[in-house]
This record gives structure tokens, C-alpha cells and sequence, in this order.
């Protein structure tokens, strides 16, 4: 029976347990460059140093009007890709491999003097009015995506993920809620993810597989469910997607009627049977327990903890231990788990 600390390996990716750090913006780029500095080393060497097989950088961003504040994280640049070198290189000489989720906020930009989205919808009256990109601006986004992927690649990367979820950019246009386009993005929903996973396609490794976010169901009244998302799934599994990291909402101001422990992880299990792609599940997975049953009874092929590595960079090591697992941490700390 497969364990939460079970290798994990799909084409040229090979994880020595199927722990995750899913992406969590540290809103830390002080100097407003999207340059990542020691506060992103830290944070996440101390992850790998603690023991998690797959660390996937938080959400950075193709242009500096697609981040969700000046703060975030940027992909749009040369510039960028020496700092992001240095944070993998660090985390994989731990024995942890690397993600990097690449997107765009689209409407929820909070700085951008102008956002731009799918439709000219406002997100809520706290947001500004987004401008609705044009069908030639939709075709050079998509080319951002790409110079963006091609950057991430160059600088190290094991796997790349694409940001589908949580209201951003790609979640707008492959919602009904939010795209009322009438070209050719709007007749075909799913059309501008599938092309930025092309994008990705063409710049990526043939071995390096592709992970998309994606929110499974919206929760804003008339919201999209899991049958439409999983429609929207199979047409991003043909266009290249190896991995579905499920999630959900985002998409308006209102949220689940409870978000408790694995308040996600059926939808993970209802994608990962009906479209038959290894999965990743998220949302308030922290308990180790949880986090075990939810592999061992084939909810998903991997499991991504958020708070619990907010609260505890070695996480991964602890559930280890807990579930009768050996040390995970570096040779330099096992006298910490000596008898002696």
C-alpha cells in the first residue's frame, strides 16, 4: 500500500516522498523588483533542509501589472532568473526538488493602475475596474506566459505549475462567470489555458512534467461546479498537463460552507479517478494522519501543506517520525533523535 512517504516518480521527475510545499505568496520583494532575495532563500532552504520532497515557489508573475501587489514575486525578466538559480540549487542540494508556479492576477492586481482581465467584471468594490484585454493582447499574453516558463527553466527548475485557480488570470477566462468575451476566448473557455499550456509545452524538457492549480469548484452563486471542471480538465490533459493540483473558489468573495481539515480532498479523488491524472491535494491537510489516509486510500498521488509548513519548516521530518518513518532532516541534526 502506498504511503505519504513513498518515492513519487512520473517521466523525469523522481520525489523521495510525496510531502509538498504548495505555493504561498510571502508578499517580502521590498524593493518592488520581483527579484526574490534572502528572505525567499531562507524560507525556502529551511523547508528543504526539513525534509519535503516537492517545494513549489509561490505565485510569480509574467509582467508587473500580473502581481497581486508590488511585492510579489516576477518572472518577466533576465534579471529575475540568477536569484531564482540560487534559492533551487539551495533547496535541491537537500534532496528536495523544486516547482515554480508561474501566473497572472489578471483582475485581482491589486497595484496595477489599469488590471486587465477576461471581461471588464470588478472583483469586488474593494478592487479596481479591470480593462478587457483585446484578442491580440490575449495572443501576447500568452507569449509572456512562454518567455516566462522558458526563464523558469533556465534557471533550474525540476517541474513547472500554472496558475488556474483562485479567481487569477487563466481561472477568469475559463470561467462563465467572469468571461463574456465573443471572439474566439470567449466561444472556447478553455481555449487560453490550453494555450499556455502549449506555451509550456514547447519550452519545457520532454521529461520535465507539468503540473496545473486549478479550483474544482467556484462558490459564488451560479459558479461553475466539479462536472464543468472536469470537462475543463480533460482538454488541459491533452494540451499537456501531467499533474491536477486541486484546489477551489477564489473566484468571488464568498468561500465553502466549512473549510475544516481536507475540506478539498474529495474533489481531488473525484479528478483523479475521472480523468485518471495523479493529483495533488491542498487545503488544511496539516494533520499527519489525514495527510497519510489521504494517499493510502487513493484520494491523491501527493499531499501539499500550507500552514502547517508556515508554522513548522520541518514538517516533513515530524510526520515522519509520527508515522514511523526515519529522520528526514540532514546527517548534521540526527543527534537530535538519538537515545543516547
Amino acid at each position: 500500500m502506498t504511503t505519504l512517504l513513498d518515492s513519487f516518480e512520473i517521466k523525469g521527475l523522481k520525489l523521495k516522498n510525496r510531502i509538498v510545499m504548495p505555493p504561498m505568496c510571502q508578499y517580502s520583494v521590498k524593493a518592488k523588483d520581483g527579484i526574490p532575495n534572502d528572505w525567499h532563500y531562507t524560507h525556502y532552504t529551511s523547508r528543504a533542509v526539513g525534509g519535503t520532497g516537492l517545494i513549489i515557489i509561490e505565485m510569480t508573475d509574467v509582467e508587473p501589472d500580473g502581481r497581486i501587489t508590488d511585492f510579489d514575486l516576477g518572472i518577466w525578466s533576465n534579471d529575475h532568473i540568477p536569484a531564482f538559480k540560487r534559492i533551487i540549487e539551495s533547496c535541491q542540494s537537500y534532496g528536495a526538488k523544486v516547482g515554480i508556479q508561474i501566473a497572472h492576477a489578471g483582475r485581482k492586481a491589486e497595484d496595477a493602475e489599469v488590471p486587465v482581465s477576461s471581461s471588464s467584471i470588478q472583483f469586488s468594490d474593494r478592487y479596481k475596474q479591470p480593462r478587457e484585454l483585446t484578442t491580440e493582447e490575449v495572443k501576447e499574453m500568452v507569449g509572456k506566459f512562454e518567455a516566462g516558463f522558458r526563464r523558469a527553466v533556465q534557471a533550474g527548475v525540476d517541474t513547472i505549475e500554472i496558475h488556474g485557480a483562485h479567481g487569477y488570470l487563466i481561472h477568469q477566462f475559463q470561467s462563465p462567470l467572469t468571461n463574456k468575451r465573443t471572439d474566439v476566448y470567449g466561444e472556447d473557455k478553455a481555449r487560453f489555458g490550453v494555450e499556455i499550456i502549449e506555451a509550456a509545452k514547447r519550452v519545457m524538457p520532454e521529461s520535465m512534467p507539468l503540473i496545473l492549480r486549478i479550483s474544482a469548484v467556484e462558490y459564488a452563486e451560479g459558479g461553475y461546479d466539479l462536472d464543468y471542471s472536469i470537462e475543463l480538465i480533460k482538454r488541459y490533459k491533452e494540451a499537456g498537463v501531467d499533474i491536477l493540483h486541486v484546489s477551489s473558489g477564489g473566484e468571488g468573495t464568498s468561500g465553502p460552507a466549512s473549510a475544516g481539515p481536507g475540506y478539498q480532498l474529495d474533489f481531488s479523488a473525484a479528478v483523479r479517478e475521472a480523468v485518471n491524472i495523479p493529483t495533488i491535494a491542498v487545503g488544511r491537510m496539516e494533520d499527519y494522519d489525514l495527510s497519510e489516509q489521504a494517499i493510502r486510500e487513493g484520494k491523491a498521488d501527493l499531499v501539499a501543506v500550507g500552514r502547517g509548513m508556515l508554522r513548522n519548516p520541518y514538517w516533513a521530518n515530524e510526520a515522519s517520525l509520527v508515522l514511523g518513518g526515519d529522520p528526514l532532516t540532514p546527517e548534521q541534526y540526527r543527534a537530535g533523535y538519538s537515545i543516547r
